[in-house]
């Protein structure tokens, strides 16, 4: 007997993971703006701290509301 995973833990999952990988992205663009890249990652341009800080704060907040409403179910 095979069991399909429930689809709820699947997608709250994905909105955890859209949640920290903006976490992370975030942190990444203060490292950048700050001057404090690692070397691994070469030099990093402040501006593109900027952006990358704009589009890890869409990724934290705005991406996992816009995937939560597309998965909702619908009401009838």
């Amino acid at each position: 007997m095979t069991s399909q995973p429930d689809p709820a833990a699947t997608r709250f999952a994905m909105l955890q993971l859209a949640r920290l990988s903006g976490a992370l992205l975030v942190l990444l663009a203060v490292l950048v703006i700050a001057g404090k890249t690692p070397a691994w990652l070469g030099t990093i341009p402040k501006e593109a701290g900027y952006g990358l800080a704009a589009l890890g704060l869409f990724e934290f907040y705005a991406l996992p509301r816009f995937l939560a409403r597309r998965w909702r179910s619908p009401r009838g």
